[in-house]
């Protein structure tokens, strides 16, 4: 049986963005909810290449030694090398992680498919979303935990 870039993805979709290419895939977890809603949301990865990361892009990054990741970066920063270093923070999450090398960023998000419709980073009403979210970050629990008590509420009804 022939593998299909569909297959490959699967497999390795951190091999498929190192190689220059294009893919589409559904992350999973609710990391990145509100805005990144599992079983609902498809994200548009890009390689990285020459491309200068900044604050608020979405990446796919592989943890040292561990899993794939897709979060946010809330911070970048130099080093006294000269690298650059990210911190990241999932949407759905309070603390941030880092230092995240360069290296380990093998992907960036450049739109959202939402129920067969794609969405670009660049979208303003998008950017201003995720500006008043990550603004929001330190009280994201209890925003989140009242969503969810709500939302089962009115499932009760």
């Amino acid at each position: 049986m022939k593998n299909t870039d569909a297959e490959k993805e699967k497999k390795n979709p951190e091999a498929l963005l190192r190689s220059g290419k294009t893919i589409e895939m559904s992350p999973h977890g609710w990391s990145m909810y509100p805005l990144i809603v599992p079983g609902r949301d498809r994200v548009i990865l890009s390689p990285v290449k020459d491309r200068k990361l900044k604050r608020l892009d979405i990446v796919l990054f592989r943890r040292e030694g561990s899993i794939l990741v897709i979060h946010r970066i809330a911070r970048c920063r130099r080093t006294a090398k000269g690298k650059n270093v990210y911190y990241i923070v999932g949407d759905n999450q309070k603390e941030l992680e880092g230092p995240v090398k360069e290296e380990n960023i093998c992907g960036v998000v450049t739109g959202i498919v939402r129920k067969g419709r794609r969405i670009s980073v660049n979208n303003l009403l998008y950017k201003a979303s995720v500006s008043i979210w990550m603004t929001l970050r330190p009280a994201r629990p209890i925003i989140s935990k009242s969503v969810s008590h709500i939302k089962k509420s009115l499932k009760t009804k």
